[in-house]
């Protein structure tokens, strides 16, 4: 499934049934920026963001792969070469009682969703996590209000833990998406 690179864990690609995972290309930033700027897309983060902000996020994810081997792949659709979005890992390191920990996480264009995506390429992710970087655990968070995102969590075998629900530092205060929902998959409960 994954074809590793110079660095231990690093993959050029991971295929599933329906998309390609691969690192990122100089013709992913515009339609990056886009689905960026879109407010449906963004409504559970604090703001949209400039073509700027969205580059500069492709150039930290590129950063991170180059140094741990892992991060958040640009997804392309096999049907047609469309770049839909990213998933991946993401080493998390703000203040918080469960980090630092690896997240698996996504973000996806709106015409995109609605197509079992997510999940595909979050499953993808995650035996990648467990398998290749031989991680324990993986999780995921989320705004509360972002049931889309809680529901793919369910999908891909994660499990909330309420007790560790918080509120993200990196949401202004005040801001209603600053409380998290923080959900967990352990390798031994992996299915």
């Amino acid at each position: 499934m994954a074809a590793p690179c110079s660095k231990l864990g690093c993959v050029v690609d991971i295929e599933t049934d329906r998309l390609i995972m691969r690192r990122w290309q100089a013709s992913d930033l515009e339609p990056f920026a886009a689905l960026n700027a879109d407010p449906v897309v963004m409504e559970h983060f604090p703001a949209v963001l400039t073509r700027r902000e969205s580059d500069a996020l492709v150039a930290r994810i590129e950063a991170g792969f180059d140094e741990r081997g892992y991060g958040l792949w640009a997804l392309e659709t096999k049907a047609d070469a469309t770049m839909i979005g990213f998933c991946g890992l993401e080493l998390q390191t703000f203040p918080a009682p469960f980090t630092p920990a690896v997240e698996v996480g996504w973000r996806l264009a709106h015409h995109a969703w609605g197509h079992g995506y997510a999940s595909e390429a979050a499953r993808a992710a995650i035996a990648f996590a467990f398998d290749e970087v031989h991680l324990d655990e993986v999780v995921s968070m989320t705004a509360v209000s972002n049931v889309r995102s809680q529901r793919v969590m369910e999908r891909i075998g994660m499990t909330r833990d309420h007790g560790a629900d918080f509120m993200h530092p990196k949401v202004p205060a005040g801001s209603p998406l600053r409380p998290h929902v923080l959900y967990r998959l352990h390798r031994r409960d992996r299915r």
